[in-house]
């Protein structure tokens, strides 16, 4: 395992590269920089992140697409019904999600907005539920369970999207707006996909040949090791230093 020191002086180098604002397109995160209200801002993160999947100028296509047809979300969720939801969303897709899947969701998150006032107090209202909880919540209000559109880790999913979303919504920096205040960024837990796997794996920070939720809290535990308050910190800056071909991340991983 590389050493803490050298490490942690390596990620805050491609941190200091990286993550900035000109650096973030084509990355879903650059649409939510349009929302100045932290309410529609949670609502096109959470579809943002549901799309999060697949070629990177498809996911751009369908999010533009996607919150487009939503305007304003808060307002329009406000008063919608299930029937406005549908002819809304007519004729979406994106690869395997339909119009017909995101509308449970967001009638979802219609019911979870009319009982909390936000997401981000439904999320605070699970306590030591957290991420689990919250889907729960939204599930239930939504009437129908939402599966791939919504995994929960207590499915033992790695959650990706999801934990996407809540690095968009806790931190705050140049690349991630936040808008959530009671949340914890130490409480974040890695976006672990298969680059953030493969890389977790070479640092020595897992063993695990699968990329689901045990993996993702011992990625997690060994990123907090070296930033506790924010151990997602890094996370953009992998992402795109791995897209660019920065020679710093092979010679981290050993030549890799």
């Amino acid at each position: 395992m590389v050493r803490r020191e050298q490490l942690r002086a390596a990620l805050d180098g491609l941190y200091d590269r990286y993550n900035r604002r000109d650096r973030v397109h084509p990355d879903p995160v650059g649409f939510l920089y349009a929302y100045e209200n932290p309410l529609d801002r949670e609502i096109a993160g959470l579809v943002a992140s549901c799309l999060a999947y697949g070629r990177v100028a498809q996911i751009h296509r369908s999010v533009a697409d996607a919150l487009s047809r939503l305007g304003r979300p808060a307002s329009l969720l406000s008063g919608a019904t299930p029937d406005d939801l549908h002819r809304i969303f007519d004729g979406f897709r994106h690869r395997f999600c339909s119009g017909e899947d995101l509308v449970p969701l967001l009638w979802g998150v219609r019911g979870v907005l009319d009982e909390f006032g936000s997401l981000e107090r439904a999320y605070c209202a699970g306590g030591r539920g957290g991420l689990a909880a919250w889907v729960g919540r939204i599930e239930r209000a939504a009437g129908a369970p939402l599966g791939h559109v919504l995994p929960s880790p207590a499915a033992g999913s790695a959650c990706k999207r999801l934990n996407l979303f809540l690095r968009w919504m806790v931190r705050h920096d140049d690349v991630d707006p936040g808008g959530w205040e009671r949340v914890s960024p130490a409480s974040l837990r890695v976006p672990l996909d298969v680059h953030m796997h493969r890389i977790g794996r070479r640092l020595g920070f897992t063993r695990r040949a699968q990329a689901d939720h045990r993996t993702v809290e011992e990625v997690t535990q060994a990123f907090r090791e070296v930033a506790p308050h924010d151990p997602v910190r890094y996370d953009f800056a992998l992402a795109r230093s791995a897209m660019v071909g920065d020679p710093v991340l092979p010679a981290l991983l050993g030549g890799d």
